[in-house]
């Protein structure tokens, strides 16, 4: 890409940027709101896509650091408009499922990679892991203890990545097809989709109730990095690797606390909550088009066919058995 291209490239970047950002400001406003209302989660990825794949990646650095940082900030704002007693309920509910779940999707995985795929031990693992637990952070977690190398952690970010972009598009109109409930796809989203931020845009895309549903899901499940990495560290005979618990997911927590015990106490408070839990959501809608504007024709080219086919394969099976799983509950 010529000088002058980059320069056309950023200038078009921060005017997509501006303009969703104006669009996302004017949707809070309640006389004009129904002027910003286009801008959605699903609107603000695909226009991250095109952007990356027609222009490139003017601002990649920043798109990462903007995509982390306020994919946590929102999160933590979704807290401030859920119950805490609720939310837990929801997120225990299911734990058998959860435990078979992740582990035996790590050796699924595994198996679909290594045996049948012939991708490398590393590789594999590490897509099982983003795949059983929570995507990208699973990965970087468990990418230390087993040593991986700076490829190994490409391929298996980008194919997460990329499966994760198409899963915010693909579950909220299956979802609609098979008239899943809230609480259905809320479970199915939380269980199915890699990414937190998908996970959430995804709810965020079908309903309320399934937002809520979706997110807690998706971070009780998150905590399953400590005993993936431990068992990771037995199984590549790896020692002294300090895993930790990320704060998003503390705070979220002190949130739902701060909100079921404090603020829904009174009228000025629940309003506050609500006002948080709001501009959380506008927070999540930008979040994701920095994620949809990282998705670059180079990331494609580096995941490779077999990795990316043992991701989708892999996918489908949890998808598909998790769907059932709760149909029949």
């Amino acid at each position: 890409m010529s000088n002058v291209q980059k320069k056309y490239s950023r200038v078009i970047y921060v005017a997509i940027l501006l303009l969703l950002s104006l669009f996302l400001v004017i949707g809070a406003l309640p006389s004009i709101s129904s002027y910003g209302s286009w801008v959605t989660p699903p609107v603000a990825l695909f226009t991250g896509l095109l952007f990356a794949l027609l222009c490139g990646q003017p601002f990649s650095l920043f798109n990462k650091k903007m995509s982390k940082m306020l994919l946590q900030y929102s999160v933590v704002g979704l807290g401030f408009g859920m119950n805490l007693y609720e939310s837990l309920a929801s997120g225990c509910e299911g734990m058998a499922f959860t435990i078979v779940s992740v582990f035996g999707t790590l050796a699924l995985g595994c198996f679909i990679g290594v045996k049948l795929l012939g991708v490398d031990r590393n590789t594999s693992y590490l897509i099982s892991s983003g795949t059983a637990i929570c995507g990208g952070s699973a990965i970087a977690a468990v990418g230390p203890i087993i040593k991986a190398n700076d490829s190994e952690m490409s391929v298996a970010l980008g194919t997460v990545f990329v499966l994760n972009a198409v899963a915010l598009f693909l579950f909220p109109a299956i979802g609609h097809l098979l008239n899943l409930d809230q609480q259905q796809f809320g479970m199915w989203a939380a269980i199915a989709i890699h990414d937190t931020s998908s996970v959430v845009g995804a709810g965020a895309a079908y309903g309320e109730e399934a937002l809520q549903i979706a997110t807690t899901i998706k971070l009780t499940r998150a905590l399953w990095i400590i005993p993936v990495a431990l068992f990771t560290s037995f199984l590549f005979k790896s020692k002294g690797k300090k895993v930790t618990i990320p704060m998003f997911i503390i705070l979220f927590v002190v949130a739902m606390a701060v909100n079921t015990y404090i603020l829904s106490a009174s009228e000025i408070g629940t309003l506050v909550g609500d006002t948080i839990n709001m501009i959380a959501r506008k927070v999540l809608t930008l979040t994701l088009f920095f994620i949809g504007a990282s998705l670059s024709l180079d990331v494609l080219n580096n995941v490779g066919f077999k990795p990316f086919l043992q991701g989708v394969l892999l996918w489908v099976v949890v998808s598909v058995v998790s769907l059932l799983f709760i149909y029949l509950m």
